[in-house]
């Protein structure tokens, strides 16, 4: 009996033991141990590497955190899930595909209410909405819905504060619980900790938010978008700090960072830790405590030094003259200074713990910016030294990719969101990642177009694919006499004949009815005429021709071997230039023979196919109305839209002949001008030329040069870029043999 009890005994006893080395942690939860844990909570970060930073700080410094109003991630989760019902939406389960299905992607934005001002910047991103090709005036045809209630600012200590919006938007009857409609908001929560809570119920909706944290953001459902302040342009943007392909010098500082420090409250732990990687050397970390009413109330003993040290550099000097840039937290977990980083092509260093970084679900920000933790800093200049220098200068490289691509102005920020939310619609036909971080970025790919790498003219060198080795000749046909005439019989000759041809189509654009079959000339290629209908493209490459355009076959197959080897660019032969004139304050146009080119007349011109579906398909009302009303736009247009995707410029090919408009081509056809456009496809190619007399020839040369500052103005930057290339063929014109020359006929005028 003893030996039982004892047996029992130890059992208990061996159990309790266990109980404690394996179940402590979960004991500590019990009430005996609760204050010691809120108490450790409020003392965040915890330094689990204290040892090593006793030379370098004192702990008590580092972890000190007074303000016991502050909210843990675990109460400030809490806080987000008692105001936002709705918390695991997903699209799947509140968001109504059927409103797509019909009319494809569609946005709806509120009408202004009176009485209801909105902020300047909540006004540029309804106009960017109001500008893109997806706006609809009408709700019933709308798949996704935009308020007109300002919801950017949502602290209530803001004079931007909207009262009453819960209110306001259960009596709009197209809200339905949020469903379908997405909300912009950049500041969320006030003193002293910063919740994400936006004084409203969102519902259903989506949320495109700045500074969103990991806890509070749904995946595949919301949408975190960078800050940025009101002066951010609303088109068009400065460029990056680096040329494009360049290789920036070596630079002064190896890491930087100026700005404020806050003394209590939310992250002042990451931004008073700061000063103890700064080395006066190739590290700059300068803090100032002069911010806020009260700050000389909290000043410590460090802060007049601070803002002694803080005087003596510039901020933007040291943008330049860094190689890496700290992006701490502030009050909220972005800040301005991420994307002014991203600008100056100084790598971002993040510390920002729990952040959902901008547009994460299309960007890999893993090759642009260093994720650091907010824990862990002062390892952060050992880190950096320890990147490769060609590791740096992809790095510098891609952040310039992103700014343009992305980030440079607020059309493209709400661009970009409504892409991605659109992408979600049909996984199958949305971008993959590489195309997102690849140039020339998503805005400018159409998933519609194609999803494959090998259909798009920018990947042919990257991944060994080439552009088909046959084009399609579309010829525009636009006079009055509804007959053939010589022109377009020898053209028509002379571009069956070429090797490379596989088919012509005629774009009959009059009102009177072509020619029946038997006037047409034979030829060797299908020969196809269209009126009002579609045609679809099966080859890469395109080549577009106006009716009185004289070429030779020599010179369509010259030119094409040339689009073979630059698929990205518009090819062709007759060719003009644009200026800036500081006098007149605007562009200038000028077909004057000069060495510089930007734009390449598609009256005889190679471009790849997919540039036409994006002339037809990418360009808003807006912009189409700009080119329906001056009939010389469209080859501009085309240029400017190449242009803007490439950066790069067109490329002149040698030709016979220089080109010349006749009168011909001045004619109207009906009533629309020559260069309006077919019903459908509506094709880039429109009467041009370099001299044309009399009243009509100055008009289109005043239409083209008005086209050109409209262009401009619409993107928010002269996209074309100029040139000296030409391309001629080998031994061109030089005193040798003949049957040493592969294109001889080229030389004969």
């Amino acid at each position: 009996m003893q030996t039982r009890k004892k047996y029992i005994f130890l059992t208990f006893l061996a159990s309790w033991l266990l109980l404690f080395f394996f179940g402590g942690d979960q004991l500590r939860r019990f009430a005996p141990f609760s204050g010691r844990k809120a108490e450790a909570r409020r003392n965040w970060p915890r330094w689990t590497d204290r040892s090593l930073l006793k030379s370098f700080a004192d702990p008590e410094e580092l972890q000190r955190d007074e303000d016991p109003s502050l909210l843990s991630p675990r109460e400030r989760r809490a806080a987000w899930l008692s105001a936002y019902r709705s918390s695991s939406c997903r699209m799947e389960t509140c968001f109504d595909f059927s409103r797509c299905e019909r009319h494809g992607f569609k946005v709806f934005t509120y009408p202004q209410e009176r009485g209801q001002p909105v902020s300047e910047t909540y006004g540029k991103i309804l106009s960017s909405i109001e500008r893109s090709r997806y706006h609809t005036l009408n709700p019933e045809e709308a798949c996704l819905f935009i308020l007109s209630i300002d919801t950017l600012d949502r602290d209530h200590l803001s004079g931007r504060y909207v009262h009453n919006v819960d209110e306001k938007i259960r009596g709009f009857p197209l809200w339905n619980g949020g469903r379908n409609h997405l909300i912009f908001n950049l500041y969320s929560g006030t003193w002293p900790s910063y919740t994400g809570d936006l004084g409203f119920d969102i519902g259903q909706a989506i949320l495109a938010k700045a500074s969103f944290s990991t806890d509070s953001f749904r995946p595949g459902f919301d949408v975190s978008i960078p800050l940025f302040s009101k002066d951010h342009p609303q088109r068009g943007g400065d460029k990056g700090w680096l040329l494009q392909d360049s290789v920036p010098p070596k630079k002064k500082y190896l890491l930087v960072f100026k700005g404020k420090r806050y003394l209590t409250g939310i992250g002042s732990g990451t931004r008073n830790a700061l000063h103890h990687i700064h080395n006066g050397k190739d590290i700059i970390s300068l803090t100032t405590c002069k911010h806020g009413k009260d700050w000389e109330k909290h000043k410590d003993t460090r802060c007049d030094k601070d803002n002694v040290d803080y005087e003596r550099f510039d901020y933007q000097e040291l943008l330049h003259n860094s190689t890496f840039c700290i992006v701490p937290r502030g009050r909220r977990l972005g800040s301005f200074r991420f994307l002014e980083a991203l600008q100056a092509a100084c790598i971002p260093v993040l510390l920002s713990d729990g952040w959902e970084l901008p547009f994460a679900e299309a960007i890999d920000w893993g090759r642009a910016a260093v994720v650091g933790s907010e824990r862990l800093l002062l390892q952060i200049p050992s880190a950096v030294r320890c990147i490769h220098p060609e590791r740096v200068l992809a790095f510098q490289q891609q952040t310039q990719f992103l700014w343009d691509a992305y980030f440079s102005s607020v059309d493209k920020i709400v661009h970009t969101t409504l892409e991605i939310i659109k992408d979600r619609l049909s996984p199958p036909r949305s971008r993959s990642r590489f195309l997102w971080n690849t140039l020339p970025g998503g805005l400018l790919l159409l998933p519609d177009f194609s999803t494959h790498l090998g259909d798009f003219p920018f990947y042919y060198l990257q991944h060994g694919y080439s552009p088909s080795k046959k084009f399609t000749a579309f010829i525009r046909v636009a006079s009055q006499a509804g007959s053939l005439s010589q022109p377009i019989l020898r053209l028509i000759q002379a571009v069956s004949g070429s090797q490379y041809c596989a088919q012509i189509v005629v774009l009959w654009s009059c009102e009177k009815a072509p020619p029946p079959s038997g006037k047409w000339p034979q030829s060797t290629v299908p020969l196809t005429i269209i009126q009002g209908r579609r045609k679809a493209i099966q080859t890469d490459a395109v080549l577009s021709l106006d009716e009185d355009t004289s070429l030779s076959t020599s010179e369509v197959d010259f030119a094409f071997s040339v689009w073979r080897s630059f698929p990205e660019r518009i090819v062709g032969f007759p060719t003009q230039s644009h200026f800036w004139d500081p006098e007149q304050g605007r562009w200038g146009y000028t077909s004057k023979r000069t060495n510089e080119l930007s734009i390449v007349l598609t009256a005889a011109a190679f471009y790849h196919r997919y540039y036409h579906n994006l002339f037809t398909e990418y360009l808003p009302a807006g912009l189409r109305e700009l080119v329906d009303g001056l009939a010389a736009c469209e080859d501009i247009l085309m240029n400017v839209l190449v242009a803007a995707v490439t950066k790069l410029p067109p490329i002149k090919v040698s030709q016979r002949k220089q080109h010349k408009e006749t009168a011909a081509q001045q004619a109207e056809c009906g009533d629309g001008a020559a260069g309006t456009p077919p019903a459908a496809p509506p094709s880039p190619s429109a009467p041009h030329g370099a001299k044309v007399k009399g009243t009509a020839g100055s008009r289109r040369f005043s239409q083209r040069q008005d086209c050109l500052n409209q262009l401009a103005d619409w993107f928010g930057y002269m996209p074309l870029v100029s040139s000296q290339l030409r391309l001629d063929p080998v031994l061109f014109k030089d005193q040798v043999s003949v049957l040493r020359k592969k294109y001889p006929s080229l030389e004969k005028a």
